[in-house]
């Protein structure tokens, strides 16, 4: 896969665009000013892996808070901020690594370059965009709720910036909609080569959120778009960065993990293959190598579907074969099955 080759920007201590991998984003649930809820939700992320951590800003007790909060984590940090250009130069000033506006709503020339101007001299990053509820209404009267209305209030917020000299931006278009979310990030990878921020918004509770972020993000990752992703859940913001490393691995971007293969079973399936399989992709998941792992239902198909994996079982009633490589190394008791296989597994992690 051929990655869109975007400006590379710098954010806080990491990298956006230009090659770089996939950053992976969420979000605080809790009030900005209540530093000790944020630290210990922001802690809890960056074990599951998230690499750039946001909060809103919604009033000046919230931005003296970034500070604090900056000056404790490992991660760069965006601060979320409409309606205010004060609150955004309070943030920058307390030193958030990102910010995310508005243009539109930030106030009028003046509030713009007052806060342009701190971005420069701060030399921070800015997000800018558009989303399905933020289209500014000359697009949406002559496009309609559209990619082109999406990507046309977008680029708009990102040439007021640029007149007044801002360079790091990062622009996101989302929609709650899979097809106009793909659609419209399409096109504005088409019409600039900024680094975007990829997300499909208000995409709902866990399991819908999941499927919809799995089917907009995965489609445009493959054809080589975005530089950042968040995977809106109304959930824990945790279970958001475990989606979206799943994500990330499904669609080849991100090869350090073990992936746990396992068939559906059938008929044939004589043994509990799905009980260990359940039990394996549980026990690996905490491991970064690239290794392959297959559990699957019976020996007549499992080792030759399989062969491509390090490691693997398959089942029949009364045995269990064990393979590397697709080749069977040797045969266990069906009730002896799981402690060897886990045996073996360790083996492999500790090589």
């Amino acid at each position: 896969m051929e990655r869109k080759n975007t400006r590379k920007i710098k954010v806080g201590n990491i990298f956006l665009g230009g090659g770089e991998s996939v950053k992976i984003q969420s979000m605080c649930s809790c009030k900005t000013s209540d530093v000790q809820s944020v630290l210990k939700q922001i802690s809890a992320l960056e074990t599951a892996g998230c690499e750039i951590i946001r909060v809103s800003v919604l009033d000046e007790m919230d931005a003296q808070a970034i500070k604090a909060i900056k000056n404790s984590i490992n991660i760069p940090l965006v601060a979320d901020i409409h309606f205010s250009h004060r609150l955004a130069i309070s943030a920058i000033e307390n030193g958030c690594d990102k910010v995310r506006i508005n243009p539109g709503n930030i106030g009028g020339a003046k509030e713009i370059k007052a806060v342009a101007d701190c971005i420069k001299a701060h030399k921070i990053a800015v997000r800018v965009g558009s989303n399905t509820g933020s289209i500014e209404r000359e697009f949406l009267e002559k496009y309609g709720r559209n990619e082109y209305s999406l990507v046309e209030s977008a680029l708009k917020s990102v040439s007021v910036l640029e007149r007044e000299g801002v360079e790091n931006i990062v622009i996101s278009v989302k929609a709650s909609d899979v097809p106009l979310t793909v659609r419209a990030y399409t096109l504005l990878s088409e019409k600039c080569s900024y680094p975007l921020h990829i997300g499909v918004t208000e995409a709902g509770t866990e399991q819908m959120a999941v499927v919809k972020s799995s089917a907009a993000l995965g489609a445009l990752l493959l054809n080589g778009i975005g530089d950042t992703l968040r995977v809106s859940i109304t959930d824990d913001p945790v279970k958001e960065v475990v989606a979206a490393k799943r994500i990330l691995r499904a669609v080849g971007l991100d090869k350090n993990f073990v992936d746990v293969v396992s068939c559906p079973t059938c008929g044939r399936c004589r043994w509990n293959s799905m009980a260990l399989a359940k039990k394996v992709t549980e026990y690996v998941e905490k491991f970064s190598k690239p290794l392959k792992i297959a559990v699957m239902g019976c020996v007549v198909n499992g080792p030759g579907e399989a062969k491509d994996c390090d490691l693997g079982i398959a089942g029949s009633e009364d045995y269990c074969v064990i393979f590397k490589d697709g080749e069977i190394i040797r045969r266990v008791k069906v009730e002896e099955a799981e402690s060897e296989f886990f045996g073996e597994i360790d083996k492999i992690l500790n090589d």
